[in-house]
């Protein structure tokens, strides 16, 4: 997915309910308990620039994607950990960990899903969703520090084919 100036890439497995519970002391990603976020080997997800997720810096590169589900909140964790078996997490690999809520669904989603909405320049909602829980991930974007010295090069540049409407867009749009 891009957003803005930067791409985003997750590979993950889609496990599927099939009658088991889930989140729940005893589920099958236990309360309090480090789940893979997904089946098999870890989620990986990659930033091509540096973002923040619930207001925590990440920088760019490639993470396995880790959480530690609870009742009302979850520990989310990125670890150095990529490529790893779902099962070899090591603490000492973490590199961002921070917490983000969760939400009841009215409805159960039967396959684990990662998906991206409300998609604007500079940023998103990650969603973690499975079961009857949604947890919601803020993804924000510095576009203007990138853009800013594209838009004043092209202004400022020889030539009479200036982008005139799309700086003043920019401009309009970002405040």
């Amino acid at each position: 997915q891009r957003v803005g100036l930067t791409d985003i890439e997750i590979v993950y497995s889609r496990p599927s309910m099939k009658g088991r519970k889930i989140f729940n002391a005893d589920g099958l990603a236990p309360f309090g308990k480090v789940w893979r976020t997904g089946a098999n080997a870890a989620t990986k997800i990659t930033f091509s620039t540096p973002v923040k997720l619930n207001d925590t810096p990440v920088a760019a590169g490639s993470y396995a994607l880790y959480t530690i589900p609870g009742e009302s909140e979850w520990t989310i964790i990125l670890n150095k950990g990529v490529g790893k078996s779902g099962t070899q997490y090591d603490e000492k690999e973490d590199v961002v960990r921070f917490k983000a809520p969760a939400k009841d669904l009215p409805i159960p989603i039967e396959t684990f899903t990662i998906e991206f909405n409300r998609i604007r320049d500079d940023s998103a909602i990650l969603n973690l969703v499975w079961e009857n829980t949604i947890v919601p991930l803020n993804l924000e974007l510095d576009v203007a520090s990138n853009l800013l010295p594209q838009i004043d090069a092209a202004m400022s540049a020889d030539g009479d084919q200036k982008p005139y409407y799309q700086a003043a867009m920019f401009y309009y749009d970002h405040g």
